[in-house]
C-alpha cells in the first residue's frame, strides 16, 4: 500500500439514506391513503355501534321510568315518609341524615 492512499472506514461508504422522503414514492402515499380509509371506515362503525348501545340504553331508562310509574300508581303512590319508618341516626356520622332520602334503591358496600 502506499502512504498516499488514505483508508476507508464505514463512514465512507455510499448511501441512498436520506436522498428519497419517505412521502416521494406514488405507491407509499397511496398505501398510507388506503390505511387512513380503512382506519376511518372502522372508526365510523365503532361509532355507529356505541350510538346504538346509548340509544337502546336511554330507550330502557324510558321503559323503566314507565314500569315504576304504573306500579306507583297501582299502590296509590303513598308518600315516602308514611311507607317506610322513620330513618334512624347513620352510624358513621352519629347524626340524623339532613337530606331525605331519594327514591329508587340504596346500596352500601
Amino acid at each position: 500500500m502506499s502512504p498516499a492512499r488514505s483508508r476507508r472506514g464505514v463512514q465512507d461508504i455510499r448511501t441512498l439514506a436520506g436522498k428519497v422522503g419517505p412521502d416521494s414514492s406514488p405507491s407509499r402515499a397511496f398505501l398510507r391513503i388506503a390505511v387512513l380509509e380503512m382506519e376511518k371506515e372502522r372508526r365510523g362503525r365503532e361509532r355507529e355501534s356505541v350510538l346504538h348501545r346509548a340509544r337502546n340504553i336511554e330507550s330502557r331508562f324510558e321503559e323503566i321510568e314507565a314500569e315504576k310509574t304504573a306500579l306507583l300508581d297501582v299502590v296509590g303512590q303513598r308518600p315516602r315518609a308514611a311507607a317506610r319508618p322513620p330513618a334512624a341516626a347513620s352510624p358513621l356520622s352519629g347524626a340524623a341524615p339532613s337530606t331525605p332520602p331519594r327514591e329508587g334503591v340504596r346500596i352500601r358496600y
